[in-house]
């Protein structure tokens, strides 16, 4: 999240207020003042007004004293008109789960935020026991097979934009070798965020945001091999994706970079 100051275009109270609403996290039964100031980093006297207000606005609902805070009427009415305007989820959808199903991996899209990736829909495979990350949750772009389809894909003036070190700049570039030799990227061992996750990532190229964003396929590394990766489940994925541009017209995000 911008924080500049100097900014004199930005709102931060604006800022702070939708910082709020994206605390929550789909399996979340509520969350108290305490909990959402350590989640968005703000003081609980400013959490309190902001929840307050969003109260009143619909955007949060509170049922009483000791009740903890849900996303209210307006914030879900917010996100229907959201999800019917970004179409090529629900276009992917049965894809993705049948590729989860297969290949036992919990298949996922995930969009930029600042320097993290946040998931916007998973699809668990049925019968399978892997890794469950849900909608909300965000990871760093820089160690994630997803953040480096993205940023592989980005134009320059993009990339830029998120003032990259020399560390970013070599990922970039790694994701960008993957993209063209076969079409998908995992991280490297050296630069992974985690290492109970092994993941493999195809960008898309989405109007709706103006950037690409991630396909993605993960799961623990017992399960998820780097072989795996490279000889079932990054060719499966790679496919859906081009057979999603198809369907949607759209051109393979790498080509788009420049």
């Amino acid at each position: 999240m911008t924080t500049d100051g100097t900014d004199r275009k930005f709102a931060n109270t604006l800022a702070r207020g939708l910082a709020v609403l994206r605390a929550f996290r789909a399996s979340d039964s509520g969350l108290t003042h305490a909990q959402i100031s350590e989640r968005t980093g703000l003081p609980k006297p400013t959490v309190s007004r902001l929840t307050y207000t969003l109260c009143e606005l619909g955007y949060l609902s509170h049922g009483g004293r000791n009740d903890r805070f849900r996303l209210g009427p307006s914030a879900i009415a917010l996100g229907s008109v959201a999800s019917v305007a970004v179409n090529f989820l629900d276009l992917a959808s049965d894809a993705m789960q049948q590729l989860a199903d297969d290949t036992g991996t919990l298949a996922l899209v995930a969009v930029r935020d600042d320097s993290k990736m946040l998931l916007v829909r998973t699809w668990r495979p049925r019968n399978a026991s892997t890794i469950w990350l849900e909608p909300g949750h965000r990871i760093p772009v820089f160690g994630s097979s997803s953040g480096m389809a993205v940023v592989a894909s980005l134009g320059e003036e993009r990339f830029g934009q998120l003032t990259p070190e020399k560390d970013m700049r070599e990922f970039r570039s790694e994701g960008y070798s993957q993209l063209i030799g076969q079409g998908f990227t995992y991280a490297p061992k050296g630069t992974r965020y985690a290492s109970t996750i092994n993941a493999v990532s195809v960008p898309y190229f989405a109007e709706e945001f103006g950037e690409p964003v991630a396909f993605t396929c993960g799961a623990m590394p017992s399960d998820l091999s780097d072989e795996r990766i490279r000889d079932e489940v990054g060719p499966a994925l790679r496919e859906l994706v081009r057979a999603l541009e198809q369907r949607t017209g759209r051109t393979p995000a790498l080509s788009r970079r420049d």
